[in-house]
């Protein structure tokens, strides 16, 4: 195991995949093949919004942000991971560990709030739906959007600082195939009981309050739902709710389990196989869960096509 005595780290070794030398190829394929189809289908999410006036609304503006961070969001892990798995040296920077160590967090962070965000659409669409245009005005989106994003950049920031000005001179071994916190945290020569405090206070308050927010959100909706006179309009209701509420329950179980336990607990095999679910396979379920079994959207897409296939034959 190599060890670096008394001088400073100046790259991280990532061991994340180590135990599954065998199968790191077949993993590159898999890998490769599932980060292409998100890619493809966050691109469709987009382009389809934005070409088609109908889905010029709050909920799929904040769609399209959210696809757009999603895309982001794995392109800061997923090209360094697979890269990876077929180099015999799987070494990042000092620099660069902390650089993804801050965007992987922003991302994240900003992630959460917007999903906050949504559910306060969803809630004054059901309950105020006479007002909806009023209160969710494009300047109320973007400030919104505004707001998910510079909060999650000062998270990151002061996380990502924390981290890093720990003094690092034992092991550069890292148990993970990114820099997340606590992998990070734990090959620092000297811990900081202050740092770990505000990290995990940080963590629980960017999880903890947005989720609160779509909770009371999501209790006024069903208690207004459940008033509704007839079964169709209270199953359309839920319908254009049930997304959203499934994207919260995996990301927010995910991240929870992730960051709001005691580091003591920390399994280096148990959070890489979490970090893949929520690095790799939430990605690529959320554009289907969202849109693609949506009537809404796929009658769009369908106009959006047929538009781009007429065009050369004019």
């Amino acid at each position: 195991m190599e060890r670096i005595n008394e001088t400073t780290v100046r790259e991280f070794v990532f061991l994340g995949f180590s135990s599954l030398a065998g199968l790191q190829l077949l993993l590159f394929v898999i890998f490769l093949l599932l980060y292409l189809f998100t890619l493809g289908t966050n691109a469709i999410i987009i382009s389809t919004i934005v070409l088609d006036r109908s889905l010029h609304t709050p909920m799929y503006f904040f769609l399209s942000v959210l696809s757009c961070s999603e895309t982001c969001y794995t392109f800061v892990i997923i090209p360094k991971m697979l890269v990876d798995l077929l180099a015999r040296k799987k070494t990042i920077s000092f620099l660069g560990c902390a650089i993804q160590m801050f965007t992987f967090l922003f991302l994240g962070c900003s992630h959460s709030l917007l999903l906050a965000a949504m559910g306060y659409d969803r809630y004054v669409a059901i309950c105020n739906p006479l007002r909806y245009t009023v209160l969710m005005g494009h300047r109320v989106c973007v400030g919104l959007v505004a707001a998910a994003c510079a909060c999650g950049f000062t998270v990151a920031q002061i996380v990502t600082s924390l981290v890093f000005h720990l003094p690092f001179h034992s092991s550069n071994q890292l148990h993970h195939f990114f820099c997340d916190i606590f992998p990070v945290l734990k090959l620092a020569s000297q811990q900081s009981r202050f740092s770990q405090i505000i990290i995990f206070m940080l963590c629980a308050l960017i999880l903890v309050i947005p989720l609160f927010l779509i909770l009371v959100s999501y209790i006024h909706i069903i208690s207004a739902i459940l008033q509704f006179p007839s079964t169709l309009g209270r199953h359309k209701a839920f319908s254009t709710c049930a997304s959203h509420l499934i994207v919260v329950i995996v990301h927010y179980g995910c991240a929870s389990f992730i960051y709001l336990r005691p580091q003591s607990n920390y399994s280096s095999s148990q959070d890489v196989l979490i970090s893949v679910s929520y690095t790799i396979l939430t990605p690529l379920f959320n554009p289907m869960i969202y849109s693609l079994r949506n009537k809404e959207f796929k009658s769009a897409l369908r106009r959006v096509a047929e538009r781009t296939i007429s065009l050369p034959q004019h």
